[in-house]
């Protein structure tokens, strides 16, 4: 007999896509929160014309945009979350985190273990988020603020 879900989740751990085209706007920040059941990664971003594409999976390992080089993460399990929206416009960076391999502290979270920058390269921007372990996650696009958007990735605290 099997259990009721976890807080109701049934998400699940398989990959979350919703296209490849690319979007004009620009990340502007990267962001997260804890919640009851999940903790939540937010990427913000500014002037969007139209709904933006990404592509979410958990991989072997994250690597960096252009290079190929293995962004080391923390924890038992690498989420590779791809978002079609340059971090850069006209050559000049619209994000510029403090620490790359730490954009938001995390420490002491229920299910984050570690985010960090990949790049940003041809029109795409890769981020790592290190988790615990291989755990149901779902992925959404929020408008606002303004004219922007957000792509939300929320990872549950357990199955």
């Amino acid at each position: 007999m099997q259990g009721k879900p976890y807080c109701g989740i049934g998400w699940g751990s398989l990959a979350k896509t919703n296209g490849t085209t690319l979007t004009s706007g620009t990340v502007q920040d990267v962001r997260a929160g804890r919640h009851t059941c999940f903790d939540r990664l937010v990427i913000d971003v500014a002037d969007v014309p139209r709904s933006m594409t990404y592509d979410v999976r958990y991989v072997d390992a994250v690597h960096r945009d252009g290079s190929g080089q293995v962004v080391p993460l923390a924890g038992g399990a690498d989420l590779q979350i791809v978002l079609r929206a340059p971090a850069h416009q006209d050559g000049a960076p619209t994000y510029t985190p403090a620490d790359p391999d730490a954009l938001v502290n995390v420490r002491g979270w229920d299910t984050f273990r570690q985010v960090a920058l990949a790049g940003s390269f041809e029109g795409q921007t890769t981020v790592g988020l290190g988790v615990r372990a291989r755990l149901p996650f779902r992925v959404m696009v929020l408008d606002g603020p303004g004219d922007g958007a957000r792509l939300v990735v929320d990872v549950a605290h357990r199955w």
